[in-house]
């Protein structure tokens, strides 16, 4: 009689949940969870406790983030970086190392282990006039303003290479252009 009672009570349990909407959450075992609280960063409250939407300070840099890089991707822009940009990191063995390390990875398919235009992509003949680094006339800021904007069949790598992986770029690029001018 036991056991019939309880397989009566869990039938008629199972037959209650059974009967609900499925198509909604019947119980939120932590709310916060769907439905979370926006908050503002910055804790600003306009009227009403509502959040503001506050801009950042003119000249000011997120943490982890870098400057904004205002030059446009046109010839005058081009000429503007070659002139007057310049590298703010250190000139040492560790920025050249990482240098190298991404110089490696984005730039030697096709400009070659040597700067000479010879990279694999050249030699296959998948690209034509990649051009020898000896060739041209390169600056700290010109060849940075070719790594965010890209130039003729060279596109952008802004989003592959963070702000410090660029200037090392730099860095190396310098370094191989050097030995091609022996």
């Amino acid at each position: 009689m036991k056991n019939f009672k309880l397989i009566i009570a869990l039938v008629v349990f199972t037959s209650i949940i059974s009967c609900n909407d499925k198509k909604t959450r019947q119980l939120q075992y932590m709310p916060d969870m769907y439905e979370s609280i926006p908050y503002n960063a910055d804790g600003a409250e306009g009227l009403g406790g509502e959040p503001v939407n506050s801009k950042p300070v003119a000249g000011t840099i997120p943490r982890g983030g870098a400057p904004a890089y205002d030059i446009p991707d046109t010839i005058e822009g081009y000429e503007l970086a070659k002139t007057t940009l310049k590298s703010p990191l250190a000139k040492d063995e560790k920025n050249l190392d990482n240098g190298k390390e991404m110089y490696t990875i984005y730039c030697l398919s096709c400009h070659g282990k040597n700067g000479d235009g010879q990279g694999y992509l050249a030699t296959s003949e998948k690209f034509a006039g990649i051009p020898n680094y000896k060739d041209r006339d390169l600056t700290e800021g010109s060849i940075y303003h070719v790594l965010i904007h890209g130039k003729n069949l060279m596109g952008s790598h802004s989003s592959q290479l963070t702000y410090k992986e660029r200037w090392q770029i730099v860095q190396y690029v310098e370094v191989l252009r050097t030995d091609l001018l022996k």
